[in-house]
C-alpha cells in the first residue's frame, strides 16, 4: 500500500516551492541589473537598482497559473525551433542596405543607397552575433563622447576625418571631440552661431532633421538644449557613421535623400540642417529642397553650411571651379524664393532660411511652382519624390500658423496636438487623446514593477514598434533616453504627425521588412498590439528575428498583445536566447491582454565558437568511450 506521505514533508515541499518561485521572481526582476558595461565592469546604476529591489511580494501574474488548461493545448504544436547563430561575417548585417545588393541598382540620384530589401528566399533565419568583446555602451552623457572600439570596430573615419575632429581612436575606445568638417571649433560653438538667429532656447524649436549627418555630433550636442534631432546618412565608404551615432546614444537611421520620399509626415520638423551633406540641392529642378519644404513645419528653419555658401571666399580651399559654385548657389537662392522661404542670415559658410507661416505671405507661390497632385502629403512609403510643392493647409486668418500653432516644449508634449483639434485624424478626439495619455502612464508604472530599471538610464535608445499617439514615449520622456516612434504603414490610422506635434520623433515603417539600422542599436523595444496588427500579413518569425537583430545583448523587450498572440510569440522566442516571463494585464487575469517581458542573453561570436567546439569535443569523447577506447583528455583537447 502506497504511503500518503508525512505532513511535515508536504509542508517542506510547499515551503521549497514558494522559496523557488520567489527566487525566480527576484531573478527576473534583477536580470536586467547585471549588465556588462564599459570593458566588462559592472554597471553601477544597475547595481544600485539591485540593492534597492524589493522582491518580498510575489505578484501572482504568470499567465499559465490562470489559464493552465488552455495553455496545455500548445503541447500539440510541433517542437520549438531553435535558431542558430548566423555566420560571424554577418555581425553588422543591414538587410535592406546590404552593400553587395546595393551595387546592383542604378547609381543615378543615389538610388543604390535607398532601401533594397532581400526577397523571401534571401532572408536569413538565424541570430546575428555580436562581435567578440562587445560591451554595453557607456551611460549617457558619457556615451556622447566615448564608444568602445569592440562595438563598432572600424577605424577608417579616424583616418579620413581625424583632422576634422569627428572621431579619434584612443586605445580600446573611440573618442568624439564634438567637431565636424564645418565646425572645427566644436558643435557647441556652431550651435551657438545658429541660435543667434533661430530661437532654440525658448522651446519653440524642438524637432530637427539632420541630412547627411556624419557621426551626428550636431544632434548629440542639441540634446542639452532640449532639441531632438532625427539624423540620417547612407551606408557608404565612410563606414559605420549611423552605427557610431547610435552607439553614442543619438537618434539616427541609414538613409539618403535620393529617389524616394523621406519616411516622415508633412510639417514634422521645426528645423532642418545640412552641413556639407553632399546633397546636390541645386539639381533635379529643386526637388530635394521641395522635399525639405514638405517635412518642414510652417515657420520652420533650414540651415545650410558649407559649399556653395560664400563661394567667393572659399572656392580655392574647396578646390572646386568658381563658376560651378556660383551657379549652384544661384539655383539654391532661386529655389528658396520660389518656395517663399525668407532668408534670415548668411555669415561665413552658413546660411539660414525660414519657411513662411502660411501662404498669405506669398500668394504668388502657387502660381509659379508645380503643386503636388497627391491629396495626402503623408503618403510617402516607397513613393517616388517629385519636383512639386506641397500646399499649405488653409487658415482662417492671415496671421494664423498653417497647420496649427504649437506650444513650446515641454508644454506641447501633453497639449492636444493641432492635428487632433482640427479633426485631421478621424476618430481621435481631444478626450481620447487625454485618456490615452493617462492610460500609458498607468501601463508604464506597471512595467516598472516588473522591470525596475526602465527609467534608471540603462535603456538609452528605445524603439516603440507601434507607437499610436506616442503616449508611451511621452510617459517615459526623460533626458536619459529617447524613443523612436515607428508608425506601421498598415495601421488604419496615421498618427505619426500627431507624434511630431508633441515634440517627439518617429518614422513610417513596415515590419514585414528590416528596419534601416545596424544590429544592436536599441536597448529597449516596446511592441503594443503589433502582432495582432500583422496577423496574416507576414511571418512572426521574421519580425522577431528583426527585433533580435536590432536589440543589444542584455537589452529588454516588452510585448503587449492578446493572450493568443503573446503565447505564439513566447513559443518562437523560446528558441532565440531570450529569457521571458508572461504576466497578466495590470487590471487582473480576466483582461484578455497579456504582457511578455524578455531580456536578450549576452553572447558573442567567440563564445559561440567555443561552445560549438566544446560540443564537438564531448561528442568525440563519448564516441570513443562507446567503442571501448580509453579517452586521453589532453589528446581530445588538441
Amino acid at each position: 500500500m502506497a504511503s500518503k506521505g508525512n505532513p511535515g514533508d508536504n509542508r517542506n515541499r510547499r515551503s521549497f516551492s514558494i522559496f523557488l518561485v520567489l527566487g525566480l521572481c527576484c531573478f527576473f526582476y534583477l536580470l536586467g541589473a547585471w549588465q556588462k558595461s564599459g570593458f566588462g565592469k559592472g554597471d553601477s546604476i544597475a547595481q544600485e537598482v539591485t540593492k534597492r529591489a524589493d522582491c518580498s511580494v510575489l505578484s501572482n501574474l504568470n499567465v499559465e497559473t490562470h489559464h493552465g488548461t488552455e495553455m496545455r493545448k500548445t503541447n500539440d504544436l510541433p517542437e520549438n525551433k531553435v535558431f542558430q547563430p548566423c555566420n560571424d561575417r554577418f555581425f553588422d548585417y543591414t538587410p535592406c542596405h546590404d552593400q553587395m545588393r546595393a551595387m546592383t541598382f542604378p547609381r543615378e540620384n543615389m538610388n543604390h543607397r535607398e532601401r533594397h530589401c532581400p526577397t523571401e528566399n534571401e532572408k536569413l533565419h538565424c541570430l546575428i552575433p555580436a562581435p567578440n568583446g562587445y560591451v554595453t555602451p557607456f551611460p549617457w552623457p558619457k556615451s556622447r563622447d566615448y564608444v568602445p572600439f569592440a562595438n563598432a570596430p572600424y577605424k577608417s573615419l579616424t583616418v579620413d576625418k581625424g583632422i576634422q575632429n569627428w572621431v579619434q581612436y584612443e586605445g580600446n575606445i573611440f573618442r568624439f571631440p564634438g567637431g565636424g568638417t564645418q565646425f572645427p571649433n566644436g558643435a557647441d560653438a556652431y550651435i551657438d552661431q545658429i541660435a543667434s538667429v533661430i530661437p532654440i532656447s525658448n522651446g519653440m524649436v524642438r524637432t530637427a532633421l539632420d541630412t547627411g549627418c556624419g557621426v551626428a555630433s550636431w544632434g548629440a550636442y542639441l540634446f542639452k538644449r532640449d532639441v531632438i534631432a532625427m539624423s540620417f546618412a547612407p551606408r557608404d565608404s565612410l563606414e559605420a557613421q549611423v552605427q557610431f551615432a547610435l552607439e553614442r546614444g543619438v537618434p539616427a537611421i541609414i538613409g539618403v535623400l535620393g529617389t524616394i520620399k523621406l519616411p516622415y509626415p508633412s510639417r514634422s520638423f521645426d528645423m532642418a540642417h545640412c552641413s556639407r551633406c553632399m546633397i546636390p540641392w541645386g539639381g533635379n529642378s529643386g526637388m530635394y529642397m521641395m522635399e525639405v519644404d514638405r517635412v518642414l513645419r510652417s515657420g520652420g528653419y533650414w540651415v545650410l553650411s558649407g559649399p556653395p555658401i560664400n563661394w567667393r571666399a572659399n572656392y580655392k580651399s574647396w578646390q572646386r571651379p568658381k563658376d560651378e559654385l556660383e551657379e549652384e548657389q544661384r539655383i539654391i537662392e532661386e529655389t528658396a524664393k520660389l518656395l517663399c522661404w525668407e532668408k534670415k542670415y548668411e555669415k561665413g559658410e552658413t546660411a539660414i532660411w525660414r519657411k513662411r507661416v502660411n501662404k498669405s505671405y506669398c500668394q504668388e507661390r502657387d502660381s509659379r511652382v508645380t503643386i503636388c497632385k497627391s491629396t495626402n502629403p503623408d503618403d510617402v512609403w516607397y513613393k517616388e519624390m517629385e519636383a512639386c510643392v506641397t500646399p499649405y493647409p488653409d487658415t482662417d486668418n492671415s496671421d494664423d500658423v498653417s497647420g496649427g500653432e504649437l506650444k513650446p516644449f515641454p508644454e506641447r508634449l501633453n497639449d492636444v496636438p493641432p492635428r487632433i483639434t482640427s479633426g485631421s485624424v478621424p476618430g481621435i478626439t481631444a478626450e481620447l487623446f487625454q485618456e490615452d495619455n493617462k492610460l500609458w502612464h498607468k501601463h508604464l508604472n506597471a512595467y516598472k514593477r516588473v522591470n525596475k530599471i526602465i527609467d534608471s538610464g540603462r535603456y538609452r535608445n528605445i524603439m516603440d514598434m507601434n507607437a499610436g499617439l506616442g503616449s508611451f514615449a511621452a510617459a517615459i520622456e526623460s533626458p536619459k533616453s529617447w524613443v523612436m516612434n515607428a508608425m506601421p504603414t498598415i495601421s488604419k490610422k496615421d498618427t505619426l504627425g500627431v507624434i511630431f506635434e508633441r515634440g517627439l520623433i518617429g518614422i513610417y515603417h513596415d515590419w514585414c521588412e528590416a528596419f534601416s539600422t545596424y544590429p544592436r542599436t536599441y536597448d529597449l523595444i516596446h511592441a503594443n498590439g503589433l502582432f495582432s496588427l500583422y496577423k496574416d500579413k507576414c511571418s512572426y518569425e521574421d519580425i522577431l528575428l528583426e527585433m533580435d537583430r536590432i536589440l543589444r545583448p542584455e537589452g529588454a523587450v516588452i510585448i503587449r498583445d492578446s493572450e493568443e498572440e503573446v503565447m505564439k510569440v513566447k513559443r518562437i522566442v523560446s528558441g532565440m536566447r531570450w529569457n521571458t516571463k508572461v504576466v497578466d494585464h495590470e487590471d487582473g487575469p480576466l483582461v484578455p491582454e497579456k504582457i511578455l517581458f524578455a531580456v536578450k542573453q549576452y553572447w558573442v561570436v567567440e563564445q559561440q565558437m567555443k561552445k560549438q567546439a566544446l560540443i564537438k569535443k564531448k561528442g568525440l569523447r563519448q564516441s570513443l568511450k562507446n567503442i571501448g577506447f580509453v579517452v586521453d583528455k589532453e589528446l581530445i583537447n588538441q
